[in-house]
């Protein structure tokens, strides 16, 4: 099972990797993160299922916070690629998108590649808040 949301800046990505982090009942198989400029991609994929009840909870959760994501071509590219054991390189290389983290789960990814961008730019887009 995955789930597949967009949400509108960096604060909104690190509560939802706390949220996630926090919660037993969800067995993580892989959380990826993609920066668009204007917005972070995050697909969780879980190992199992959840119960109906957990998977309404979830939803109620990532509907406050961010909304359902439709791939564009490149993203699907990008996640197929990842699913297929492709390096993270190699899949930005491709699919010319930005992955931040594929995997575990990597808070400090994002933090880390906020300050970077930040820092690069000279000034904080809104996405980066």
């Amino acid at each position: 099972m995955q789930y597949l949301y967009c949400f509108a800046n960096t604060s909104l990505v690190i509560r939802l990797l706390t949220y996630l982090s926090k919660r037993v009942a969800i067995n993580l198989d892989a959380v990826t993160v993609i920066y668009l400029v204007d917005r972070w991609v995050v697909r969780i994929k879980l190992k199992d299922s959840l119960l109906p009840d957990q998977d309404l909870d979830f939803r109620a959760f990532l509907n406050e916070n961010g909304c359902s994501y439709r791939p564009s071509v490149p993203i699907s590219r990008a996640l197929d690629g990842l699913d297929a054991s492709m390096s993270i390189t190699e899949v930005m290389n491709r699919c010319q998108v930005v992955v931040v983290s594929h995997g575990a789960l990597q808070p400090a990814d994002i933090e880390d590649f906020r300050a970077t961008f930040v820092r690069g730019l000279g000034y904080c887009p809104p996405s980066l808040v």
